[in-house]
This record gives C-alpha cells, structure tokens and sequence, in this order.
C-alpha cells in the first residue's frame, strides 16, 4: 500500500517541503508537519475496517508517513489498554477517571511509538546512523529501535539521566555520551556531531516522523471510546510532542468524517520545577522562555523550552484546557497512591496527572461525571531508585506479627 502522504509544511511559516527526501526544520526555523492526502484516506478506508486489525498502531497505517507499511521496523509497540480508577476516583470525587497506560509498549514508554515511525521513515530514507540529545527513555526507544532496523545509534543525555534508560542505550549498542548539563546542552552536543558527522537528525520535532508515531494515541483513544471522545485529557508535558500529537490526530479524524469537532480539552501537566509552559500560558503568551535551573524527580518532563511551545499552546488554548505545575511531592505520593488503590505501578511522568487532576478539581475546572483520561507515559519499574524500601532482614525462624 502507498502512503496517503503528500508533503511537509512548516507548522510556524506554513512553506511546503518535499516529504520524499530528507527534512528537518524549516528555513525560517520552525518544525515540519507531515501532511496528507485525507480524501484519499477518506476513500480508502472506513473505521469499521480497523476490527479485525492487528493490536499495534499500524493499524492505523493509512494515517502514518511510511512508504512500505510490510517493512516497518515494529516490536509491537501501541493499543495499549485504557483503564477505569474507579477506586482511586471516586474517593476524590470523581466518577468516570481513566487511565491509559503506556508503560505497557515496548521499551517500557510511549517513547516507542515515536521510535517505531521515526526509524522506519529514518531507515526508507536512506539513514545509516542517527542521533539525538535526550532525557533518558527516548534514546532507549530510539536506540533500540534502531538496532532492530540495522542502524547506527548516537544519544547524548544528562549525566543524572535515569541509570536504567543510559543501560537500555548501552545493551542496544548506542554510543552513549553523558553530558554534564540539561537535555539543551546534550541538544547543542548533537548538533555538533550531527554537523561533524551528517548524522541523521532524531531531535524532538527537528525531524516530522516521531509526532506521527505519537499521534496514534489519539487516534487509539478515539477508537476505545467508540469514537466519542472524552471531555478532558490531561498529558504530562515535557516537549510535548504526544500532545501536539494527539491535537493532530484529532483533527484527521474530523477530516476523514469518524469524528465531529467535538475535542477534549487538552491539559499539559508539567513540574513546578521545570514549568515553561505553564508559565507562558498563565502569562498569555503564544510561545515559553527558557526555564532557568530546571529540575525535578521526573526527568522526562525536564525540558526548559520546548521546540514545539507555541504548538503546545495553541493546542490547550484550542481546545479550552489549561496547563498545571504539580511538586515532586504530589508526584511521589500520586505513584505511591495509585499502586496501593489500583495496582498500577506507573512513572513519576504520568503520576503528574494525578496530582494535576486534583488540581483541576479544587479550582472547579473539571466536572465529577466527565470522563477523563490520564496518560502514564511509562512503567514505573524504570523509576525503582525513586522508591525508598529500606526493610529489616528477619531471622529465618522469626514468626510472622
């Protein structure tokens, strides 16, 4: 099957691109956005054919940039489950709270799904070695995709980076080089490589591939509930690429006539220790400044300016949302919380949207009987140095109190 691809446009500029060969960023700067024949895509497939279809986000191959959707580099990777918390939400008022858990891709992230697409335009484009500044599980995904594709991997990541992300890149055979800063200084560090070496560009949004590999989430979400979706998703963002993702998806699918305008109200959750795009939307503003001294325990949405602000804030704005900063506090208790209530052990990432829905609650922004979805963005088994377990060692006679 060819794709319904047709070309590449500027999200800031709206200048057109080739899509058929190597792109990166616009002239004037801005990230590209793969666009579509959705006419043809209209004509060519209904969603009543998706039943039936593999449970991976290829199933939603006539939405996706690949030219050969029979060579994909895929490990399985999306239909991840949307989960009730019956209990956990109604002990806080709140009746219809859902959780899709993305911890259950491969590699252990949503990263996969950005990974899965990414690599396999990478690879139909010619690359032979590819390169990206990170915060830990991306290079993973990126890293171990990459391996299953036959390419080389370079990843560059702060040198605080979760141990277990920097072993991921490691046993996939990357070349891993910590930095001593944040993911900026490991994004200047790329460049240079990428300007030394003609390494393949894999940045967040300084390559079109990745976001359509995100925005199957929405096009999951829509599918799982029966194509009316819901009122309010609150995602963890960090360069918020899953979001603008999803904002996309959604608008494809009012295109293609599976859905009406009816939009979640999309709501970006971010750390108080590293919040640019909370900052920019309380103060009005259309794009973020830079985050000074960014820091908190989840690492993945430590990004002090996201190169796809002004897309993340016209997306909340679009839609009705907002954007919350949380403490790493509520982040730890919100993971603890969940485990105990739910038996869901997810990332410090996706606990943010727990402790952003409260939030929410208390400032009267969300309604008891909405539905709402919380995105867990990764297992929490990545995270186990977060979890303090310092337990006694009994005698082998002692007896249970």
């Amino acid at each position: 099957m060819a794709s319904f691809m047709t070309h590449l446009e500027c999200a800031r500029c709206g200048k057109v691109h080739d899509a058929f060969r190597e792109q990166h960023l616009c002239s004037c700067g801005g990230p590209l956005l793969v666009r579509y024949d959705l006419d043809g895509v209209k004509g060519a497939v209904r969603k009543e054919d998706l039943v039936g279809r593999e449970a991976s986000l290829w199933r939603y191959r006539e939405f996706l940039p690949v030219e050969d959707a029979g060579r994909a580099v895929s490990l399985g990777e999306g239909w991840t489950p949307v989960l009730p918390l019956r209990r956990w939400g109604s002990r806080r008022g709140l009746r219809r709270v859902y959780l899709k858990d993305e911890g259950r891709n491969p590699t252990g992230t949503f990263k996969a799904r950005g990974a899965a697409v990414g690599v396999t335009r990478a690879l139909e484009l010619g690359a032979t070695d590819i390169a990206m500044p990170t915060a830990g599980n991306a290079g993973g995904a990126w890293s171990l995709y990459a391996a299953r594709a036959g390419i080389r991997s370079h990843v560059a990541m702060p040198k605080d980076a979760p141990s277990g992300a920097v072993k991921e890149c490691v046993v996939a055979g990357a070349r891993v080089y910590l930095i001593d800063g944040l993911i900026s200084d490991a994004g200047k560090f790329i460049s240079r490589g990428i300007s030394r070496y003609g390494w393949y560009d894999a940045s967040t949004l300084k390559e079109p591939y990745r976001i359509e590999g995100k925005k199957t989430m929405g096009l999951e979400l829509a599918e799982q509930f029966a194509w009316d979706l819901p009122e309010v998703v609150l995602y963890p963002c960090g360069g918020g690429v899953g979001l603008i993702g999803m904002w996309k998806a959604f608008n494809e699918l009012e295109r293609v006539g599976w859905i009406g305008r009816k939009r979640p109200r999309l709501v970006a959750v971010q750390s108080e220790g590293c919040a640019p795009i909370v900052r920019a939307f309380r103060e009005g503003k259309a794009e973020s400044e830079f985050f000074a001294g960014a820091q908190t325990v989840a690492g993945g949405i430590r990004v002090p300016k996201p190169l796809g602000d002004f897309l993340i804030l016209r997306a909340i704005r679009e839609t009705g949302g907002a954007a919350v900063a949380v403490s790493d506090d509520e982040i730890l208790a919100a993971m603890r919380e969940l485990s105990e209530e739910e038996g869901l052990f997810i990332c410090p990432e996706g606990a943010a949207t727990l402790a952003g829905l409260l939030h929410l609650r208390d400032a009267g922004l969300v309604d008891a009987d909405e539905r709402i979805v919380l995105f867990n963005t990764g297992s929490g088994l990545k995270y186990t140095d977060l979890i303090a377990a310092d337990l006694p060692v009994l005698p082998a006679d002692a007896q249970p109190e």
